[in-house]
């Protein structure tokens, strides 16, 4: 028996295991869509067209604003209450139900508001306090201004 050296060996098991992955990828190729009969029902979900209201900017800014807040109020009250986070969840649910582009704004800027202090304030500190209440001043006047100029 002749002595076949094993680096070739190795060779062939590689390219044998190489053409077997790809393999499947080829016979798939190869074959044809399957059809669908033609009284089948297809469903698509409904998504809402996408409403954007006149006052979303400050909405946006409201959403950073209770991110902010949440953040700080944590940090520096050791306030483990969701309250923020509860009135950023109703906030979305009632502007953007179905729409997920804005639910998709109002969560990044709340988000945005929350890693902003969180970047900087890994400790209460005396502007960090200062900064919390600043916020909830201007995230209550806007809210007085959303609901003066745009509510029913």
């Amino acid at each position: 028996m002749r002595n076949i050296p094993a680096l070739p060996r190795y060779r062939a098991v590689i390219a044998a295991l190489v053409f077997l992955s790809l393999s499947p990828l080829v016979w798939a190729q190869e074959t044809p869509p399957a059809e669908i009969p033609a009284d089948t029902a297809i469903e698509v979900p409904v998504i809402a067209e996408e409403k954007p209201a006149p006052y979303d900017p400050q909405l946006v800014r409201l959403s950073e604003i209770l991110g902010s807040v949440q953040y700080l109020r944590t940090l520096c009250k050791g306030d483990s209450d969701d309250g923020w986070r509860q009135a950023m969840q109703q906030l979305i649910d009632r502007e953007a139900e179905n729409e997920v582009r804005r639910r998709e704004r109002f969560t990044a800027a709340f988000n945005r508001g929350y890693r902003t202090f969180a970047s900087v304030y890994t400790t209460c500190t005396a502007p960090a306090v200062v900064a919390e209440e600043r916020y909830r001043a201007e995230g209550a006047t806007l809210a007085s201004e959303i609901v003066a100029r745009f509510g029913n």
